[in-house]
């Protein structure tokens, strides 16, 4: 369980190593214009809605990938099922981050809230074990 556990915990570290870098050097992070709201406009609402359905589309995937994890399989044996819906929820909001980022970097508040969400979504033993509790047919 450590190993796998460490693994799942590099690659979400370098996701989200690569995410911030990513804002850092294409977002131009060192000014703080990007906290000035840009006018909101029918088009900056649709960009608004790619968070909110990232996260929604990331945790509704990963919860029916878990789901279908067989509930007789011993904890060892449901990690792999597990590392692979979290990377599915992990690159669902990646892409909508760098959505953001290169088609409407006046929002790219919503890309940092973004990668805060994601952030906190790092694994950890008692996450996935409360995760896998309820799972299975």
């Amino acid at each position: 369980m450590k190993e796998k556990l460490k693994v799942l915990k590099i690659l979400h570290i370098a996701l989200c190593v690569g995410m911030v870098l990513a804002y850092v050097v294409i977002g131009d992070l060192k000014s703080l214009a990007f906290l000035e709201l840009p006018e909101l406009n029918t088009e900056a609402i649709v960009y608004i809605c790619i968070p909110i359905a990232a996260i929604f589309v990331g945790n509704f995937l990963f919860r029916s990938q878990v789901d279908k994890i067989e509930r007789k399989k011993s904890l060892e044996e449901k990690i792999p099922f597990y590392q692979s819906a979290a990377l599915l929820r992990w690159a669902i909001l990646e892409g909508a981050a760098f959505i953001i980022l290169f088609i409407k970097p006046d929002l790219i508040i919503l890309g940092i809230f973004i990668i805060a969400y994601m952030i906190f979504l790092h694994p950890t033993e008692a996450k996935i074990k409360q995760d896998l509790r309820h799972t299975g047919r």
